[in-house]
């Protein structure tokens, strides 16, 4: 009897194999059905090309990706589907990436990977063309190896040091062994592959970070429910602390394990929303008084004041510069 190999069960999606006019609804579409739904910036100047072919791998998908540039954004209002409860361990093969999300930024070279999680908010810029796995991993199934993984969403897993070392090469020569490996020998390592993401998270773990689970787990919850309400420019402390069941001062205690405090980091996240807006084509066509509005702030002078102390530069200046950066990218 024939053996199976992995590569005879993927499922390829392409740009290629759909009308020109039709690629950007027909890919969001497939990206919403299979990962998330999110919205869609094609390059500017270069045609949209995306192709993904998947992988299922024991209670884990591996996605083998290339695509030209391009930006993928989720909101906090897009839904969240039950079946689509995953994280995304992500591996850059080729290109640049840049991942937000929750108020962090990280970068890419390729060989390096980082992790965010799919049903909340976050952005993904790829400025040119570029090629990645993708690892989906249940949300229940990484929570077994790491309950507070989602504190180390957007973060640099590096590709050559660590336990990142020993990860993204096993990946990659995994990915590259598709049409030699058996289902069954391919279906037998995704458990090594999460117990090994579990120990790679581990080590960025800052040695002064001491919070339980139990508390680590509030503090996500706090986050999380921060991130789904920052355009309501009344909130405060009170109100965080009722709608998650928590008093003002214990969740300051727990913001002060990572030096900060609740307002400070409400702030902090406003600000990096507001400045994430400000990059984004589709809002391009918005005044920076309604950006500041959409991520909670209702004085603009202070709006203006406060974002010019964080990013060195007035709001108008910073989309500016990103218009311009963005320019250079696609024409060079």
């Amino acid at each position: 009897m024939t053996m199976q190999v992995v590569a005879d069960i993927g499922r390829r999606f392409s740009t290629e194999d759909i009308q020109p006019w039709h690629r950007k609804a027909w890919l969001r579409e497939v990206i919403g059905r299979e990962y998330a739904d999110v919205e869609i910036i094609p390059p500017a100047t270069a045609p949209l090309f995306n192709e993904m072919t998947l992988y299922p791998w024991q209670d884990l998908q591996l996605s083998v990706i290339h695509s030209n540039s391009i930006t993928i954004e989720r909101g906090a209002r897009e839904i969240s589907h039950p079946e689509l409860d995953n994280y995304f361990a992500v591996l850059l093969l080729k290109g640049r990436y840049v991942l937000q999300q929750q108020g962090r930024e990280v970068f890419l070279k390729p060989g390096d990977m980082t992790l965010y999680d799919a049903t909340r908010p976050h952005r993904i810029h790829c400025p040119e063309a570029f090629s990645k796995l993708i690892v989906a991993i249940p949300r229940a199934l990484l929570h077994r190896q790491l309950p507070v993984a989602g504190h180390y969403t957007a973060m640099r897993l590096h590709g050559e040091q660590g336990m990142g070392a020993m990860l993204s090469p096993l990946i990659q020569n995994l990915s590259q062994q598709l049409h030699q490996l058996s289902t069954q020998s391919f279906n037998a390592s995704a458990h090594s592959v999460v117990e090994l993401l579990g120990l790679t998270l581990r080590e960025l773990v800052e040695p002064d970070l001491h919070l339980s689970h139990s508390r680590a787990l509030s503090l996500l919850k706090v986050k999380q429910w921060v991130a789904s309400h920052l355009q309501d420019g009344e909130l405060n402390s009170e109100m965080v602390a009722a709608a998650n069941g928590l008093s003002s001062r214990y969740i300051n205690q727990l913001f002060a394990e990572e030096h900060t405090a609740l307002m400070r980091y409400v702030w902090q996240q406003r600000l990096a929303h507001s400045a994430q807006l400000l990059t984004r084509s589709n809002w391009q066509h918005r005044s920076v008084s309604e950006i500041a509005l959409a991520s909670g702030f209702n004085d603009f002078s202070h709006f203006s004041r406060v974002f010019k102390q964080r990013f060195g530069q007035s709001p108008r200046a910073y989309r500016q510069q990103s218009a311009r950066q963005d320019s250079v990218v696609i024409t060079t």
